[in-house]
C-alpha cells in the first residue's frame, strides 16, 4: 500500500478545469472534496471498484433484460456518493452487486479487495456492506426495537455485552434513545423513527459501506432532514462510505461529494454536484432535473442577470439574489 500523500488545493487556478469541479484523480484513484477546500489524503485503494460491469436478467429467455451495460467506477473510502437516474436506469441493480446479492454477468466488482463473485467472499460481504432497501421498516420481524437491531450482531456470534453495546451505539447514531425505544414494538414508532430504527439494524453490523436505496421515500420534510443529518453524522463519526440512491436532486446537492448518473444501464456522467448540475439540459434529456435553487439561478442568468450558476442550496441562492437586488437598488 502506498503511504504517499497528495495535497489538493481547489480554486487556486493551478489545476485544470475538470479537477476544479471538486474531485481529483491520483494514481488512478478518485478522491472527492467540496470545491474550494484544501485536503491532504492518502493514496489508498478504492473500497469498491467496478470494472466493465454488465448484468443481464433472465439471460437466454424471452424475458432477457440488460440492466447494466459496461459500467466502470471507483468509490473511495469515506466518500458520500449519490447514484441518480430515471426509473429502470439500473441504480438498484448496481448497488445490489456491492454485497453480493447479484453477481456480474460480465465484468468484475471488487469490495474491500475481494471479488464479489468469489464464493468465500460472498459469505462475509454482508458484514462489509450494509444494504438498506426502500421502506426498510416494512422488514421488521422482531417484537422489540432492541431485538430487531440485535439480530445481525447475534448472528455474528458476539457476546451478550457486545451485542448490547452495538445495539445502543447504532440506535444513538441513528438518533434514537435506546432507553426510550429499545423495548417498544417497532410498529409503535413514527414513520421517521421507524426508518432510523431500520438503518440502526444495519449500522449494528458496523459495515464499512452503507448503501441506501431511496431512504427518504415517503418521509415528511422534517423526517427527511433528520435522516440526512444522521447519515452525515454516521459518515463523520465512523468513516463509513455512503452510497445513496435518490430521485431528489436537492438531497444530492446537500450531501453528495460525487454524483453518478445512470441512463438506460450505462454510466452517463460522474463528477461533483456542481459539475453535474451545470449540464441541466443533458439531465433533462435523461428524465432528471436539477435542484430548484440551481434552476432559478440558471433562469436568472439566461435572462441576462449577473448571477453565479452552479448554486446548490437555498442559502446560496438567497445570497446571490440579495446581491442582485442590492446592485439594482444602487443604480
Amino acid at each position: 500500500m502506498q503511504s504517499a500523500y497528495v495535497q489538493l488545493i481547489y480554486g487556486s487556478g493551478l489545476m485544470s478545469k475538470d479537477k476544479q469541479n471538486g474531485y481529483e484523480e491520483a494514481g488512478g484513484r478518485f478522491f472527492c472534496f467540496p470545491k474550494g477546500s484544501k485536503r491532504t489524503v492518502p493514496l489508498l485503494p478504492p473500497v469498491i471498484k467496478v470494472e466493465n460491469l454488465t448484468h443481464v436478467y433472465a439471460p437466454g429467455t424471452p424475458f432477457q433484460v440488460t440492466s447494466l451495460d459496461n459500467v466502470s467506477l471507483e468509490i473511495a473510502k469515506g466518500e458520500f456518493l449519490a447514484v441518480v437516474g430515471a426509473t429502470g436506469s439500473g441504480k438498484s441493480t448496481l448497488v445490489q452487486h456491492f454485497n453480493g446479492l447479484l453477481k456480474p454477468t460480465r465484468g468484475k466488482v471488487t469490495v474491500c479487495g475481494r471479488d464479489v463473485s468469489d464464493k468465500q467472499a460472498g459469505r462475509t460481504l454482508w458484514r462489509k456492506v450494509g444494504l438498506v432497501f426502500q421502506r426498510p421498516e416494512q422488514q421488521f420481524f422482531e417484537e422489540t426495537v432492541f431485538d430487531d437491531v440485535a439480530f445481525g450482531p447475534r448472528n455474528m456470534g458476539l457476546s451478550r455485552d457486545e451485542v448490547k453495546e452495538r445495539v445502543e451505539d447504532a440506535l444513538r447514531l441513528a438518533g434514537l434513545d435506546p432507553v426510550q425505544v429499545g423495548q417498544l414494538s417497532p410498529y409503535r414508532l413514527s414513520g421517521g423513527m421507524k426508518r432510523r430504527a431500520a438503518i440502526a439494524g444495519v449500522l449494528a453490523l458496523r459495515p464499512e459501506v452503507l448503501a441506501l436505496d431511496e431512504p427518504t421515500a415517503g418521509l415528511d420534510p422534517q423526517g427527511k432532514r433528520q435522516l440526512l443529518d444522521r447519515l452525515e453524522n454516521v459518515r463523520r463519526e465512523w468513516g463509513v462510505t455512503i452510497i445513496f440512491i435518490t430521485h431528489s436532486m436537492e438531497e444530492v446537492g446537500l450531501l453528495a461529494e460525487r454524483v453518478a448518473v445512470l441512463n438506460r444501464g450505462r454510466l452517463a456522467m460522474i463528477g461533483a454536484p456542481r459539475e453535474i448540475f451545470s449540464r441541466a439540459e443533458e439531465l433533462r434529456g435523461m428524465g432528471l432535473d436539477v435542484p430548484v435553487p440551481t434552476a432559478i439561478m440558471d433562469r436568472l442568468r439566461a435572462a441576462g442577470n449577473p448571477v453565479r450558476t452552479g448554486i446548490l442550496s437555498n442559502t446560496e441562492a438567497e445570497e446571490e439574489i440579495a446581491k442582485l437586488l442590492s446592485g439594482a437598488a444602487s443604480t
